[in-house]
């Protein structure tokens, strides 16, 4: 399982990490924030990995075991959603962490996976969960929602310009038959919107692509649910550190961040988001659009 880690060491400086801490990866994926994080809070420390996909969770866990059953690590990964992190530490689950870190990038492995349905690239299934146990797939909304309702989700989530269009488009196509396939969405969405937009520098389906994977999952939902709990799930003086990587999302933790600054709860690592360097946007492509704000919890 190869993961590439986006801002690794931006992110491990900005944790600022020592033996005996307490970490939670929140988007553990196949850990490769972990494996360095892990060996930094060594002897003492113990590391909680939370992701949503059970499947990753288990082979992963598998792995980190493996590697660090020398160092005698105390590690945990939980099939949860990080939404889920401060009900699991307030009835015990689950200690007060002393650094937080979540990178909301969706994971390589799912994304290259046509099973998922996340890509317009590879014809597959369309349900874009991360848990697939869990709630209405893609298809569900597409084949049942309104025209407005999709309309709605599109600009909201994609801020689509021909969200409309490409709403009333899918609800004339679902009526020959229910879209199940990334393949026909796909078509759909290009047949419906302008030619100058199909011609454009991004495919004319990813911006509705990702409004419905972020609906699907409840993703700002997720990430504002922990933002509002920080200030009482971090410990005193503790480090929480988000990596987004589209707007709705940064401007969700920025706002979030500037109002625990305000408030004397906490203070910035740095007043302007931590980017990937040239180098890496080079040589990690899916990095170039990633933001990195880190907020330290005052000592009160």
């Amino acid at each position: 399982m190869t993961h590439v880690p986006v801002l690794l060491q931006e992110v491990i400086a900005g944790l600022d990490l020592h033996d005996g801490l307490t970490v939670v990866d929140g988007t553990l994926d196949g850990g490769g924030h972990a494996r360095a994080i892990i060996p930094r809070i060594m002897p003492g420390g113990t590391f909680i990995g939370i992701d949503w996909d059970a499947a990753m969770v288990g082979a992963t866990r598998a792995a980190l075991e493996k590697e660090f059953f020398s160092q005698r690590a105390a590690l945990r990964c939980v099939h949860a959603n990080y939404a889920q992190l401060p009900d699991l530490v307030a009835d015990g689950t689950l200690p007060r962490p002393d650094r937080v870190l979540l990178d909301l990038g969706f994971s390589s492995h799912q994304i290259d996976d046509p099973q998922r349905g996340m890509s317009f690239q590879a014809e597959g299934p369309l349900d874009m969960r991360y848990d697939r146990m869990q709630g209405p797939s893609a298809a569900d909304i597409v084949n049942g929602a309104t025209a407005k309702e999709l309309a709605d989700v599109l600009w909201q989530y994609g801020e689509e310009r021909f969200s409309r269009r490409i709403a009333q488009a899918i609800v004339d196509a679902r009526r020959k038959g229910r879209i199940e396939t990334t393949e026909r969405l796909t078509a759909i969405v290009t047949q419906a919107v302008p030619g100058f937009y199909r011609r454009g520098k991004i495919n004319p389906a990813t911006k509705t692509f990702q409004a419905l994977r972020i609906a699907v999952n409840r993703e700002l939902d997720n990430v504002a649910a922990l933002l509002e709990a920080v200030p009482v799930l971090l410990a005193p003086g503790g480090r929480a550190a988000i990596i987004s990587f589209h707007s709705l999302e940064d401007r969700l933790v920025k706002s979030y961040f500037r109002r625990y600054v305000q408030e004397g709860r906490g203070t910035l690592a740095s007043k302007k988001p931590i980017i990937p360097s040239r180098q890496e946007a080079h040589d990690n492509p899916r990095s170039r659009s990633a933001k990195l704000r880190i907020l330290i919890m005052n000592h009160i």
